[in-house]
């Protein structure tokens, strides 16, 4: 695929007012979820749950693609349709998790790395020909006592680049997600502070890997305090931080980037990113690229009866993805 190609798929991800949702969820970690709900953790239970959220009538006015997981993208509708066909006729690009999740980091307690690059080429070449159009890869940056080090960092953003430069060759959009966990009780200065790292180190992988930012999207987080952290912060704070940490650390030839909600409630990440895109004029287009904020409520619906309330918790998943549509234009309404 050309690099004019894989330019074009990307733009069509981050389309005005369009967003990527989310259903990359492992079995491990769905069941999880389903247990919650208290629905048993099935293949077919996966594959009813998943048709509910990429058959939801009229998703693709604010939804441009999908993120699948590997089982996902090789299950049928109840009728017998592929899904990544289903996507195809609904205007919505398939997507595909291609990381193997992570592992402790030798020699640096706490510390995670991102695996998957071992055949990963050849399992980019049978993803493209299952339908797959763009795909997504994970980092996980940890902010602690003492972390993330230097090397934490170097090695997560070289997989990213490497994994961008393989997904390339193959005809997909890679997605690069170095995400800066929420979890602990760091400040906002903090997660400024090694988000604009993170960031910075992973475009200098890209480069030195020969990625094309043409066709690129980057999955960021949001510059938030942790979980644990006492301090207040305002809606536009959050906004206006993030932005000046993205305008300093990632080119403006970016197709567009695309937020995860990172443990954020679902009005909270809608907000956030109305909020930066009131702020705008900016470099890139500004999306969201949200799972459990846009599948949660629908979620605690439909378990209650999967065969009667489909059409109910597709209503709900309609909502959620009008919503911040709505705010990846800037023009969201709180209720």
């Amino acid at each position: 695929m050309s690099i004019e190609q894989l330019a074009e798929t990307a733009q069509a991800m981050v389309a005005p007012g369009k967003g990527i949702i989310a259903i990359d969820e492992s079995n491990g970690t769905i069941g999880k979820r389903f247990e919650a709900v208290g629905i048993a953790n099935s293949e077919d239970n996966r594959r009813a749950y998943r048709e509910m959220l990429l058959t939801t009538p009229k998703l693709a006015e604010h939804i441009s693609g999908a993120i699948l997981f590997d089982e996902t993208l090789r299950q049928s509708t109840r009728d017998g349709v592929p899904f990544a066909r289903v996507m195809r006729n609904a205007g919505i690009i398939p997507g595909i998790k291609v990381d193997k999740g992570t592992q402790p980091l030798a020699g640096f307690p706490g510390e995670v790395v991102t695996e998957g690059l071992d055949g990963l080429r050849e399992r980019l070449r049978e993803y493209y020909r299952l339908g797959a159009r763009f795909a997504k890869w994970r980092a996980v940056i940890h902010i602690g006592e003492d972390m993330p080090s230097g090397t934490c960092i170097e090695v997560n953003t070289h997989a990213l680049a490497r994994y961008a430069a393989l997904c390339q060759e193959n005809g997909l959009v890679p997605m690069v997600e170095p995400e800066v966990l929420m979890d602990g009780d760091h400040d906002i200065e903090s997660c400024f502070e090694v988000s604009e790292v993170v960031l910075r180190s992973l475009f200098d992988a890209l480069y030195n890997q020969g990625v094309m930012l043409e066709g690129t999207i980057l999955k960021a987080s949001m510059v938030l305090p942790g979980k644990d952290c006492e301090e207040q912060v305002a809606v536009d704070e959050v906004a206006s931080s993030t932005l000046m940490c993205l305008k300093s650390a990632v080119p403006a030839i970016l197709p567009g980037i695309v937020f995860l909600s990172g443990g954020q409630s679902d009005v909270d990440a809608t907000a956030h990113l109305d909020a930066m895109n009131r702020m705008g004029p900016n470099p890139w287009p500004l999306s969201f690229s949200y799972g459990r904020a846009m599948q949660q409520a629908a979620l605690k619906l439909w378990a209650q009866d999967p065969e009667k309330n489909v059409a109910r918790a597709q209503q709900l998943v309609y909502a959620r993805a009008r919503d911040n549509g709505l705010a990846a234009l800037g023009e969201w309404t709180p209720g």
